[in-house]
């Protein structure tokens, strides 16, 4: 099987780029050419289409919103989610769909998930009256991202719903990501506001719902496809964080103190900064892509939060005057920090 770009850094997260698809035959739908915004997020038409190349999480998340960019659709991830026939997942939705109950269901996507996308890991919980689904990526960065979550978010409650042909309503729905409000069609889809800016990605059921017996429950089917599922994982790499997503952790807490310089981040890594730039050139990038990169994804989640002042968000990200934030701003987005977020009141 292919991987686009990684097939020297085992650690680099990737996926069977289903995703990738959808974007791209919804730019086919709306006369939009797919090839101007793959070359833009380093993809060929090929590698986007064929289904045995798998592509960098970062890859596909970067083609979600240069998609939703072109064809002017805020919720673009949330759309492409809603429609897909959920068998398209392959392997992993039949373990699903065979299960006993729902909670075993989703004990299996937690452990199987990564089969198809390995920058996302599903964590399954039962405390107290509640059953909890929660997100978490590995080795990509959060801040960049709003549609491949919120596509992550409705595959699963639709999920939920199809496997217990039920209309089930979480109780609560969380994202990282700020947007302003919950549009009338996502809650009417959901059933309840997503709370946004939040501190974890995570959809919440009452508990009684992940006792719900799966219709499709298949035992014998289960056991056996649950073996060819091991197999999948057994084939995987050994997991370890890349030296990027190590950084990446470590720079939005010096941002705001002046620190964030690659002696520093070196230094916390406990190797020398001569070592952190050979290893970061290994993985195809640089510490000052990383650092722009990491400021441009933080601006634009703190101008979503409308109680930050363009001052304090210009401090978070290590800026001592304000106009440094906005010629930056300008270089990323072509657009200022204010006019960015009133174009945002309006998403």
């Amino acid at each position: 099987m292919q991987f686009k770009r990684s097939n020297d850094f085992k650690s680099i997260p990737s996926a069977t780029g289903g995703i990738a698809r959808l974007a791209c035959a919804r730019l086919d739908e709306m006369g939009k050419d797919p090839a101007v915004i793959l070359a833009k997020a380093g993809l060929t038409r090929e590698e986007a289409r064929d289904p045995a190349i798998r592509l960098e999480v970062r890859i596909q998340i970067k083609l979600l919103e240069l998609a939703a960019e072109e064809v002017q659709d805020e919720w673009l991830g949330f759309h492409l989610a809603r429609s897909f026939d959920l068998r398209e997942i392959g392997l992993v939705y039949y373990v699903i769909a065979s299960s006993d109950r729902l909670a075993d269901a989703l004990r299996n996507t937690e452990r199987y998930s990564q089969i198809n996308n390995e920058g996302v890991r599903l964590r399954f919980s039962m405390e107290g009256g509640t059953a909890a689904i929660a997100l978490d990526y590995v080795n990509v960065d959060r801040d960049a991202d709003r549609h491949h979550i919120e596509f992550w978010l409705v595959t699963l409650v639709r999920i939920c719903r199809q496997v217990t042909n039920g209309r089930l309503a979480p109780s609560r729905l969380k994202t990282k990501h700020f947007r302003n409000r919950t549009p009338a069609e996502i809650r009417a889809f959901f059933g309840v506001d997503i709370e946004f800016g939040a501190s974890a990605d995570e959809i919440c059921f009452p508990r009684p719902i992940a006792l719900l017996p799966v219709v499709g429950r298949d035992e014998h089917l289960n056991e056996l496809l649950r073996r060819y599922a091991e197999e999948a994982l057994a084939r995987k790499p050994r997991e370890r964080l890349t030296v990027r997503s190590r950084a990446e952790d470590i720079l939005p807490k010096l941002l705001p103190h002046g620190r964030a310089v690659a002696s520093e981040v070196a230094q916390r890594l406990g190797m020398s900064s001569r070592t952190l730039s050979r290893k970061l050139a290994e993985e195809s990038t640089s510490f000052a892509e990383i650092l722009d990169q990491l400021r441009a994804a933080l601006a634009k989640r703190y101008l979503h939060d409308e109680t930050l002042p363009v001052s304090e968000i210009s401090w978070l990200l290590g800026y001592r005057e304000v106009s440094s934030l906005i010629h930056a701003f300008k270089r990323w987005t072509g657009t200022t920090p204010r006019r960015f977020r009133s174009g945002q009141l309006d998403s």
